[in-house]
């Protein structure tokens, strides 16, 4: 059936409709981004200074509300400096490779339930990509080469660390954040975060529960992949003035500001995607939709209130991991870089890939036992997950995740640097055993000796 063809009273967008909308979505969804992300960064100002008993910006507009305008104002009238030894080229390249993937992301997230319209059902993300999470995943790790060519290309040596951190970073947590999202493949058995939603959907449970393991490594290679506290190794003040970004200004700067805002916001819509349902509204069923899939319309009936409720919907599970990611900044503090890779390589790394065994196997187990826990279609092939083969992911990751923080919480996976005193205390022991060891060695008799 070709797009624009009617299915009961519904239809595919037509080519030239779908041009039009596609490029209204994108102004919208750019400018509201942008919105966003200028309003996060007086939130987190807030936010800290609500933490640390202070007032925070409240001299720029009612209430500070115009603070991030000035800010903005500020940049973009501000005089910018280029080191002498930087690489021109590269120098200002760097802000750019950094900020691109960061607006790029946004396009494949899928923010409400299809809207009718007078020209077709329109899909409420900017591009429907069947390959919507892979191509998320590859354009959010691009933008570590704009951190990576910042620090190269200003020829500071308190940059050029701070790229090499945000490189080595990047590449340890990437791959748990990878082996987290294989747990959600064999559930939904498809990479369109349409197709994730509504597999949540009919299995009347969001995937924080029955992929709790998964969502909980997921959510801290997310901290790691946006280099915020415990993981901003890449700026650490305390070490390397302020990183990648220390020989930038004025715009350039605001640039790495801005993308380090959007990821932070990508990740969240991500977050709540995959395990909080997206868009879905608990007890709602109004919003089970998926769309048309071969010309014929697979869900509920459409709407323009449920499309405005659903999207009230996912901007709260959004601003929940937002409200997380900032309150974790100004809670936790920073992890030592040896802590960090050996978090990502000796724990995450291996545990992450035991649990993608583990659920595998009970997919599998489930799968091969049918009904009731899965859905068996008339033609004999599996559907989707039904809610008692999600109660049976749900106690299984559960088992994993519990022993997961038991061992964590043991002491031995971040070890800390201690008092001093339990360093002295170390340290003579230590002393001890060595001047034992030499009085041994030296009244002992040697072999043959008379």
């Amino acid at each position: 059936m070709q797009a624009g063809d009617a299915v009961g009273n519904l239809r595919e967008l037509s080519a030239n409709a779908y041009l039009w909308t596609s490029v209204v979505k994108l102004l919208i969804v750019f400018v509201a981004v942008l919105v966003i992300v200028a309003m996060l960064t007086l939130l987190e100002r807030k936010i800290s200074a609500w933490m640390q008993d202070r007032i925070g910006p409240n001299r720029v507009g009612p209430g500070g509300l115009l603070q991030p305008a000035a800010d903005g104002l500020k940049n973009i009238l501000k005089e910018e400096s280029n080191p002498g030894e930087a690489h021109a080229v590269f120098f200002t390249l760097a802000p750019m490779l950094s900020i691109i993937p960061a607006m790029v992301t946004f396009a494949v997230i899928p923010f409400a339930a299809p809207l009718p319209t007078p020209w077709g059902v329109m899909p409420m993300m900017i591009a429907d990509l069947p390959v919507g999470i892979l191509f998320l995943m590859a354009f959010s790790s691009l933008g570590v080469y704009g951190i990576v060519m910042a620090g190269w290309a200003s020829s500071n040596k308190y940059a050029l660390l701070g790229g090499l951190r945000a490189g080595a970073q990047m590449i340890s947590y990437e791959i748990s954040l990878g082996l987290s999202l294989m747990s959600i493949f064999f559930l939904v058995g498809n990479v369109g975060l349409d197709e994730v939603v509504y597999t949540q959907q009919k299995m009347n449970l969001w995937f924080a529960l029955p992929l709790s393991a998964s969502f909980f490594f997921f959510w801290i290679s997310a901290f790691a992949e946006t280099n915020r506290l415990p993981f901003d190794l890449p700026e650490a003040e305390s070490e390397l003035v302020t990183g990648y970004h220390t020989e930038y200004s004025a715009m350039k700067f605001s640039m790495f500001f801005i993308a380090e805002y959007s990821h932070v916001l990508t990740q969240s819509m991500l977050l709540a995607t995959l395990f909080l349902g997206g868009w879905d509204i608990p007890g709602l069923g109004r919003d089970d939709m998926l769309g048309f899939v071969d010309g014929t319309w697979v869900g509920t009936q459409p709407a323009v209130w449920v499309t405005l409720l659903t999207l009230v919907a996912f901007g709260l599970k959004t601003f929940f991991f937002i409200m997380v990611f900032m309150l974790v900044r100004w809670t936790v503090p920073r992890f030592r870089y040896d802590q960090v890779m050996d978090l990502g390589w000796k724990i995450m790394l291996p545990v992450a890939l035991g649990v993608v065994v583990v659920t595998a196997a009970t997919v599998l187990a489930l799968d091969s036992m049918g009904a009731p826990f899965v859905e068996i279609r008339p033609n004999g092939s599996r559907g989707y997950f039904t809610l008692a083969g999600g109660l049976v992911l749900t106690a299984v990751n559960g088992v994993m995740l519990f022993v997961v923080l038991w061992l964590m919480d043991k002491g031995n996976t971040l070890e800390g640097t201690g008092s001093m005193e339990d360093k002295r205390t170390v340290a003579r022991e230590r002393a001890r055993k060595r001047a034992e060891a030499m009085r041994v060695a030296l009244t002992t008799p040697r072999a043959g000796a008379r």
